[in-house]
Order: C-alpha cells, then sequence, then structure tokens
C-alpha cells in the first residue's frame, strides 16, 4: 500500500492506472476510520480493481466555534486499518496544497445545501462539495462511496456530480450501527458513559417514526412530536432538528407519501449526532 501526499503525483498514478485499464474505487474519508468506512472499503474493494482512500480534515467545512482542531487524527491506525481491507492507495494531502493562498473557487449546490445541517452550519456543504470535486479531479474514480449515515451529504453529492456531468459512479451505502443501534461516527468517541448510553434513544426514535408510518400514520408532524417526547426523556439530549422530508429534493412533508427521508441532528452535552433512515410506505 502506498501513501501519497501529492495532488501532482496522486493525479500522475491514477492516469496510469486507468490507461493500463484497472478499474479505481474511491472512499474519500476525514480518518479517525472506524467499520463504518470499512464497510465502503470492502465493497469499493469488490468492485474494482484498486481502491484509494483520501485521509484528509477539511478546514472549510467547519464553522469558527467548530472541532477542526479537535478531530480525532491518527495516521498510524488509519493506515493498519486500510492495510487490512486491501486498500492500494491512501492519498493524505495537505491543506496548503488542497486550497494554496489566493483559493477562491467554491461550489455551492443551492438549496439542497441550505436546509437542515446546512441551515444550522452555513457554508459546510459548500466545502464539502468543493473539496469532494477537487477529489474527484485528482484521483478520478470510477466509482465512489459514500454512507447513508450522512444522508443530506450524500444526496447533495450525487446531485452536483449528476449537474456538473462529471464521470463517476456515487454509491450510497447503509448505515453501520452498534449494538444498541447508534450510528458508527468519528464523534461517538467525544461522548462521555452517560451521554453514550443517551445516545441509543436516536435510533430509537427513528425506528419509533418508522412503525408509526408502516402503521398508517401520515402525518409528520404527530410523528415528529411523538419522536421529541421520546428523545426529550434522556438529560443529556437536546434536540436541534427532527424532519420528514421528500427523499430526492429534501422538502418538508406535511402529508407522507412513497419513500420519505426520516432524519434528526441531536445534540449529546457537547457533541452533535445526526442520523436517519429510508422509510418506504
Amino acid at each position: 500500500m502506498k501513501i501519497i501526499h501529492s495532488i501532482n503525483q496522486m493525479a500522475s498514478v491514477s492516469k496510469r492506472l486507468r490507461a493500463d485499464g484497472q478499474a479505481i474505487g474511491f472512499v474519500p474519508t476525514m480518518g479517525a476510520l472506524h467499520e463504518g468506512h470499512l464497510s465502503l472499503m470492502r465493497k469499493a474493494r469488490k468492485e474494482n480493481d484498486v481502491v484509494v482512500v483520501s485521509i484528509f480534515v477539511n478546514p472549510i467545512q467547519f464553522g469558527p466555534q467548530e472541532d477542526y482542531r479537535r478531530y480525532p487524527r491518527n495516521l498510524r491506525q488509519d493506515a493498519r486499518l486500510c492495510s487490512k481491507e486491501g486498500v492500494g492507495i491512501i492519498f493524505y494531502p495537505q491543506a496548503k496544497d488542497i486550497y494554496p493562498q489566493g483559493y477562491k473557487t467554491y461550489v455551492d449546490v443551492e438549496d439542497l445545501s441550505k436546509v437542515l445541517c446546512g441551515k444550522f452550519r452555513p457554508g459546510h456543504f459548500s466545502g464539502v462539495a468543493t473539496v469532494v470535486t477537487k477529489l474527484f479531479n485528482i484521483v478520478n474514480p470510477d466509482i465512489a462511496y459514500f454512507g447513508q449515515k450522512d444522508a443530506q451529504q450524500a444526496i447533495i453529492i450525487q446531485r452536483m456530480a449528476k449537474d456538473l456531468n462529471m464521470p463517476i459512479k456515487i454509491k450510497v451505502m447503509p448505515t453501520v450501527r452498534e449494538k444498541d443501534g447508534l450510528a458508527l461516527s468519528s464523534r461517538n468517541a467525544y461522548l462521555s458513559k452517560s451521554e453514550r448510553k443517551d445516545a441509543a434513544v436516536l435510533y430509537q426514535a427513528l425506528n419509533l417514526a418508522r412503525d408509526l408510518i408502516k402503521q398508517g400514520n401520515k402525518n409528520s408532524f404527530s410523528i415528529i412530536r411523538k419522536m421529541k417526547q421520546l428523545i426529550n426523556k434522556k438529560k443529556s439530549a437536546k434536540i436541534q432538528y427532527i424532519s420528514i422530508l421528500d427523499l430526492k429534493d429534501l422538502k418538508t412533508l406535511v402529508r407522507i407519501k412513497g419513500k420519505v427521508l426520516v432524519v434528526l441532528a441531536v445534540w449529546l452535552g457537547k457533541t452533535r449526532l445526526i442520523d436517519n433512515l429510508i422509510v418506504n410506505y
């Protein structure tokens, strides 16, 4: 397994691989790898000749008061996990190279980036779309893999790739969860013992919504109210948002019909967690 730091070297290696007829599977990450990331790598390994994993904590997707400086970084551990999963290349660029002095160009997927997390984290999805565009251009993969846990991000990347005619297939893979249902996230490491115990309520609330929908409840406000009642029983939990949306355009639904996305963001102490379920009624 190679670790490549240089943008030019990464682009050159990718060009050579493609010229040799080898399919490239790409898993973009910010490191602090866990089983969710590894599941994407396994899928990429099955479907491609070479797997490239990028590890880059992207500064422009963090707000001024967010956790960019303390975001977990451990290249040695991440490299060990990648090697075990058969990854061929880790692309590990520096921020000064991705965003050199005088950098001016940003990608914004309108409307989709302004709701949900985008409402509370202004500029976040522009930062995500910009860095993913740059990584796609550098790595030039055939298929890129994302997790369903970050549902809004996945939808934005899919729309961006379509709108900009990017010749890349975007695959969104199922959320990987702990035994109690908590979605795997690098930020779970921030939780105290009591907060970690309380965090299980997120998946419980999503399952409650799914059950209510399956039972024939079509009123989004009624379902959200019951989800809030469940979550608010936990002392460390503070709800930022809960929404039930159209899966394609993220429009809020008053009446539930067809395939919907139930999403939430909840603070557990000082840690913000997100999760979602797709429910087909």
